[in-house]
């Protein structure tokens, strides 16, 4: 829920990613209550695989929050329409299922 932007936070002077809550999302409460949940969920964990968030703003009736920004490639060109197989997401180290072993999900 809501969009990424690459920004640069000039009073640290380093760049971060910016997640903008839509403005016609931003007038549902129950939708301004998620993104706000959201983000104590993820602030919350400390992971290396999970993006820091510095702060939860609003400007000018703008929510969004300012995050770590992590280089490579969005996610929208990694991950298919249709989502990975079990089998591509990150194991903590267990082997992925054998050849007509696999399970869908």
């Amino acid at each position: 829920m809501g969009e990424v932007y690459r920004a640069t936070d000039t009073k640290l002077g380093r760049d971060v990613a910016l997640k903008v809550l839509p403005e016609e999302m931003a007038r549902d409460p129950k939708r301004l209550a998620r993104f706000q949940r959201e983000a104590r969920a993820v602030a919350a964990l400390n992971h290396p695989h999970i993006v820091t968030i510095y702060s939860v703003e609003e400007a000018d009736g703008v929510h969004f929050l300012t995050m770590e920004l992590v280089e490579g490639q969005s996610l929208d060109r990694l991950i298919p329409k249709q989502g990975l197989p079990l089998y591509r997401l990150p194991s903590g180290g267990k082997n992925p299922p054998r050849e007509g072993n696999s399970r869908s999900g």
